[in-house]
Parts: C-alpha cells; sequence; structure tokens
C-alpha cells in the first residue's frame, strides 16, 4: 500500500475504532474527518484496504474494523508518541517521587503505568545477571547457617540462606574469620556483572587461608546459584482488572489465567532482549501485536514495551492490552515511565519525564 490518501482512510479508521469501539463506516469517516475526497473515493480506498488485508468487515451490514496487518501498518507508518500532557507528567511525579528504594519505585510505577495506560501493566525487576555488584554482606545466623545478602547497583537487595559445614572450633563462625571474607570478597567483586563472578571466585578460592575456604565454598556455591543465567527473575503487575474491562478478549480468562501465574509473562520478557534489539523504534519502544507476541494466551493482545536501566537495560517495563488500544498514548506512557526509572536507578529522578 503506497497511495498516502489511503494510508490517512486507515490511520482514521484506526483513530476512530479505538475511540469508538464500533466498526467504521465511509460516512463516519467523512463526518468526523477531514480527508479531503468524496464519500465515493473513501469506499473504494475502503474497499482497496480490505482487498490487501489491513481492514474486515465483521458483518456484512457492518463498517470496517482494522485487522492486526492493519494496526501493524498504523504504527509503523502513521503512529507518533504523544508529548505527554502536563497533567500526565504531574501525575508521573505525584505516583513516583518519594519513593525511597527500589521496591517502593517498582510498586509505585507498576501502579502509574496501569492507571496511565487503563490497561495491564507489567514491570520487571532490575535482573541480578545484568546488573554490577555494589555491596556483598555476610552475617552469621547460627552455628550452621549465614545470611548473604547481595545489593546491585540498581538497588536490588537480594537475600539467600547459606548452609554451612565449616566452622570454630566452638561450634560457630569466628567473626574474624567471616569478617577478612567479607571484605575480600567485596574487593575482589564489586563493580563486576555476573559473567566475571565465577572466575574470580575461582580465583579466591585458589588463594584462601585453610580457615576461610570451607565459609567461601559455600558462600560461591549460593552467589553463583543466584547469577545463574536461569536465575528466577521478578516481576510485578498492576491493572488486571483493566483486562476485564476490555470488549475485545474473546478468551479473557485463558489470559487471566496467565496472567495469575505469570509464566506467561515471565516467558514474555525472557524474549524482550532480542524483541528490543530487532524491533525497537528510535525512542526505545517496542510494540508486538497478536501473533507476533507468539503467546497463544495473547493471540488477542498487543504488548507496547521498553528498556530501562542505566547505561545497558537491566530489565523491562510494558502494557498488554487489547489489538483495538490507543498506540500513540500507551507509548508515550511507556516511554516516559522508563526513563523516570532509568532515572531513579542512577540518581537523577528529579527530572521531569517526557
Amino acid at each position: 500500500m503506497s497511495d498516502d490518501r489511503r494510508l490517512k482512510v486507515l490511520s482514521a479508521i484506526v483513530t476512530d475504532y479505538v475511540r469508538t469501539r464500533e466498526p467504521v463506516g465511509s460516512r463516519a469517516l467523512v463526518e468526523r474527518y477531514r480527508l479531503g475526497v468524496s464519500p465515493a473515493t473513501i469506499r473504494n480506498d475502503m474497499a482497496t484496504l480490505e482487498d490487501e488485508g489491513y481492514i474486515h468487515q465483521p458483518h456484512t451490514s457492518a463498517g470496517r474494523v482494522p485487522t492486526e496487518k492493519g494496526y501493524r501498518r498504523f504504527v509503523d507508518e502513521v503512529a507518533r508518541i504523544k508529548p505527554l500532557s502536563a497533567p500526565e507528567r504531574a501525575a508521573i511525579n505525584a505516583l513516583l517521587s518519594g519513593a525511597v528504594d527500589l521496591e517502593q519505585v517498582v510498586a509505585r510505577t507498576v501502579r502509574a503505568l496501569a492507571q496511565l495506560t487503563g490497561q495491564l501493566a507489567v514491570v520487571e525487576y532490575p535482573s541480578l545477571r545484568r546488573t554490577t555488584l555494589r555491596h556483598l554482606e555476610l552475617v552469621a545466623l547460627g552455628p550452621t547457617r549465614l545470611l548473604m545478602v547481595i545489593i546491585t547497583d540498581t538497588g536490588r537487595v537480594e537475600q539467600r540462606t547459606v548452609g554451612l559445614s565449616g566452622r570454630g572450633p566452638d561450634g560457630l563462625v569466628d567473626p574474624a574469620v567471616l569478617e577478612r571474607l567479607r571484605l575480600r570478597l567485596n574487593t575482589a567483586l564489586v563493580g563486576r556483572r555476573a559473567v566475571e563472578v565465577v572466575p574470580v571466585l575461582a580465583a579466591l578460592a585458589e588463594q584462601a587461608p585453610a580457615d576461610e575456604r570451607a565459609v567461601l565454598a559455600a558462600v560461591t556455591d549460593e552467589l553463583i546459584a543466584a547469577l545463574r543465567p536461569d536465575a528466577e527473575e521478578r516481576i510485578v503487575v498492576a491493572g488486571t482488572a483493566n483486562l476485564a474491562r476490555s470488549l475485545d478478549f474473546t478468551a479473557i480468562g485463558t489470559l487471566l489465567d496467565a496472567v495469575e501465574e505469570q509464566v506467561v509473562l515471565l516467558r514474555l520478557f525472557t524474549s524482550e532482549d532480542a524483541a528490543h534489539r530487532d524491533d525497537a523504534d528510535d525512542t526505545g519502544t517496542t510494540v508486538r501485536i497478536g501473533s507476533e507476541i507468539h503467546e497463544d494466551a495473547l493471540a488477542e493482545a498487543s504488548v507496547v514495551s521498553a528498556a530501562y536501566g542505566p547505561g545497558d537495560a537491566v530489565a523491562h517495563l510494558g502494557v498488554i492490552g487489547p489489538t483495538r488500544m490507543d498506540y500513540p498514548a500507551t507509548m508515550a506512557a511507556v516511554r516516559a515511565v522508563a526513563r523516570y526509572l532509568s532515572r531513579f536507578l542512577t540518581g537523577t529522578e528529579g527530572s521531569t519525564p517526557g
């Protein structure tokens, strides 16, 4: 489809259908949009768009609705991210400002995204695998247990209980040994990414004094487990009720089950890195529609997502909604919230999102 006029007709059909939820007829396009052509010309353009698979007629007497292919063309060639309004920017600042740690800001972020878009919002916690170590704390819990606290550069805090087999003569971990090991580990590991940790730990094991080896071995096992490629990632969701209010989903039960179990959502974000490399636009926002998501439970949905984080992306956030969504406004909200969260992680969250 190369005709600019027909592209304008497609844009008008998408815009009208998103707004009204009703099939769009040629008369409605003439009355609501200044397309500069006669109703007969619009009908001819609609017939061509239907032949090319961009729109279809759900019933014989009805107007037309966009197809998945039509939405895709609209997003690729017509949709432009709308600047956030002043009230929207104020809402983001009001919802997100004042958060003091990663847990708070992620919880507020997912609620803000759901409220701004009216869709299901999903935020992935920064992955331990993609971040760098800021601090490692070791605390004795008893004769056979140790608490290891992993703090990353994004502010994520992960706690692991470490089982111990090597102890001092009194049955307890020697505090002096534990302190030396903590200092040694922090000196060697702070600022390093997960892929760099294993060889460093191996070198430390070779050089460790005899009284540190048992504890170091136990800590090493747990730390590697926390950073392994298939380690469990964390996501949070908000706005599930927004899905139930959508009239587009004929298989709403299947999707709600997937959201509740989070299996599909985890798999969705697992594949987001490749999607963002291949499909992200120049704003860093990715839109996947229907079959492009490759998940049966999301066959009637669209996902608008963005990566966030300091420097290289460390995680993703996005919204899931019907294919009949306001793509320009949704893309703007996702981009703005991702930027805010990135600034929070770099300590510059006072900037205004846009």
